[in-house]
């Protein structure tokens, strides 16, 4: 992830727009940097009195937590799809999630669907030694 720029090269490109008369875009060209960064500083310079950056990064909260994940829980004790889990939460709570965020949750709760092993294997044809195991 890229770094924000320092606030001294933040400093002086504002202030050399808001007291040095220069345009936003000249200061861009006079320090090197872009001219949509120069623009955002000092508008942001002009609304909260700092061009500092703004938080990056950060841990965003899960969005299937609490009354969807106990739903999830007790929907996955049937057989499901991951696709079909997605398309339940979007009628039934109108939760807009793609296949990929169901399928973290059911791996991270350990859910899985297995299908059950048949009871008994085919039966050979009379004469014929039955199959081995497939390795």
């Amino acid at each position: 992830m890229v770094k924000p720029y320092s606030m001294d090269l933040r400093e002086r490109v504002v202030e050399s727009v808001v007291t040095g008369g220069l345009s936003a875009r000249a200061a861009a060209a006079r320090f090197d940097v872009s001219e949509s960064s120069a623009i955002r500083w000092v508008c942001r310079y002009r609304e909260r009195g700092s061009a500092a950056p703004l938080p990056m990064g950060g841990h965003k909260p899960r969005l299937l937590s609490g009354g969807l994940r106990d739903w999830l829980i007790a929907r996955a004790e049937r057989d499901f799809t991951l696709r079909g889990l997605a398309a339940e939460l979007l009628a039934e709570f109108g939760v807009k999630v793609d296949y990929v965020q169901v399928w973290r949750f059911v791996h991270d709760e350990g859910l899985s669907f297995k299908k059950k092993r048949s009871a008994r294997r085919a039966v050979t044809a009379e004469g014929h030694a039955a199959s081995g195991a497939v390795a």
